[in-house]
């Protein structure tokens, strides 16, 4: 079992950064593909960026390319989103998720993940 918690949310003006924690609980967290989503109200949860168990393979929506970058640190049972270049489009609840990874793991989906945190609010104002 798997326990997240995220972090770093809050109010800022476009153009600015913040930087999402995502601390897990849990041993076998190295084990486990990370996943962030966001969510606004009355649409469906949007897939923003994932990493891989070992950090080398990261994938992002488009919208977010060259502007978000997500890292990991097992030794921290952590990984984190950070978001430069933020515009009003990026508010939203942000959510981290956990999953093992699978041959068909595509990690893009919020289907496939299994854990997931309670979230955390960024509001970017213009």
């Amino acid at each position: 079992q798997v326990q997240l918690v995220e972090s770093g949310g809050g109010l800022v003006q476009a153009g600015d950064s913040l930087r999402l924690s995502c601390a897990a609980s849990g041993r076998t967290f190295s084990s486990y593909a990370v996943g962030w989503f966001r969510q606004v109200p009355g649409k469906e949860r949007e897939f923003v960026a994932a990493i891989g168990v070992s950090g080398v393979n990261t994938y992002y929506v488009d919208s977010v390319k060259g502007r978000f970058t997500i890292s990991r640190d097992n030794s921290k049972n952590t990984v984190y989103l950070q978001m430069n270049t933020l515009n009003p489009e990026d508010t939203a609840v942000y959510y981290c998720a956990a999953v093992r990874p699978t041959s068909g793991s595509q990690y893009i989906h919020s289907y496939e993940y299994l854990y997931w945190g309670q979230g955390t609010q960024v509001t970017v104002s213009s």
